[in-house]
């Protein structure tokens, strides 16, 4: 990438915890822990993208879907402010969920072409899908067999920043926006997961 991701995360985090703070104080106060803040904001992810995706609702879906993802921070911020929860076992159920939550904002999308009788649109988000799973699955894999495999053009936060922003425009009427967006993400995917092959095979060649 052109920028350094973990530069920018580190940056944005500290902000975003300053915000979420008060929410994630009064979740604890209510005995509310960092594993059913996740599962929380899965399950209105899930909701809001096969519900309002495939009703055209692209703008709505795509707010509703920002606010649940924000969970994906609060969680954190729960946990540290004492929400209990192991953190081994959150780390994991926080991750599946994340799969689940990604997979259901492309299923969305997948619907509405469908329904639209779009068929080249709905097979380039299909593939966004597959590629997207692919993505983590090779990096989970790798670090399986003790490989860091952190790199790559499109992670999961641009992933759903592409989607989200592509479809929420595209809900508000900029045309093609959506198209495009999704072209975009099946390419960067496409080059996400060749990276990552090239890499792991470049660090067991090295050993």
């Amino acid at each position: 990438m052109a920028y350094d991701r973990s530069a920018m995360l580190k940056l944005l985090r500290p902000a975003m915890t300053r915000i979420l703070t008060p929410l994630g104080r009064a979740l604890v106060r209510r005995g509310i822990g960092p594993n059913a803040v996740t599962a929380i904001g899965t399950t209105g992810t899930v909701v809001c993208a096969l519900v309002l995706y495939p009703m055209g609702q692209l703008w709505w879906g795509s707010l509703a879907i920002t606010v649940f993802v924000l969970f994906d921070l609060l969680d954190g911020v729960v946990a540290r402010m004492g929400g209990g929860g192991g953190s081994t076992w959150g780390a994991f159920l926080d991750s599946t969920l994340d799969r689940v939550a990604d997979a259901a904002v492309f299923s969305g999308l997948i619907i509405h072409f469908f329904l639209q009788r779009d068929l080249l649109m709905t097979g380039v988000t299909l593939f966004c899908l597959v590629a997207g799973a692919l993505v983590s699955y090779v990096k989970a894999r790798a670090e399986g067999l003790g490989v860091g495999c952190d790199v790559g053009l499109a992670e999961r936060p641009e992933r759903l920043v592409v989607g989200l922003v592509s479809a929420g425009l595209s809900g508000l009427g900029v045309p093609y926006i959506l198209a495009f967006g999704m072209w975009l993400l099946a390419a960067a995917s496409a080059v996400t997961v060749v990276q990552r092959i090239v890499h792991v095979r470049r660090q067991i060649g090295a050993r």
